[in-house]
C-alpha cells in the first residue's frame, strides 16, 4: 500500500529538480517557469497528502487555491513571454533587464 511516505519521497523528488532546474539553467524563462511549477506541484502533494493523512480537509482545499495562483502566474508569465519575444526576438533572462524604463 502507497504510504505517506511514498508521497513525500516523490514532493521531496520534485522539489529537488525544480530547484536544479532553477539553478542549473539561468538562461532560458521558460524552463524556470517550468521548474516554479514542479516546486507547487510538490507543495501540492504535501498538502494534499498530510491532509489525507490527517484526516482533514483543509490541505486539499488549500491545494485548490494554490492551483488556482499557480495558473494564473503561469498565464501571467507566459503572456510576458510572448510580448517579450515579439518586441526583442529572445526570451534569454540575460536580456530581460533591457526591459528597465
Amino acid at each position: 500500500m502507497v504510504g505517506l511516505e511514498h508521497y513525500l519521497t516523490v514532493s521531496a523528488a520534485l522539489l529537488v529538480i525544480g530547484i536544479f532546474g532553477i539553478f542549473l539553467n539561468r538562461k532560458n524563462v521558460i524552463v524556470i517557469l517550468m521548474s516554479i511549477e514542479l516546486m507547487l506541484l510538490a507543495v501540492n502533494i504535501n498538502l494534499v497528502a498530510f491532509s489525507s493523512f490527517l484526516g482533514d480537509l483543509t490541505g486539499q482545499v488549500f491545494t485548490l487555491f494554490v492551483l488556482t495562483v499557480a495558473a494564473a502566474e503561469a498565464a501571467i508569465g507566459l503572456a510576458i513571454l510572448v510580448t517579450f519575444f515579439r518586441n526583442r526576438g529572445t526570451i534569454d533572462v540575460e536580456d530581460v533587464n533591457v526591459m528597465k524604463g
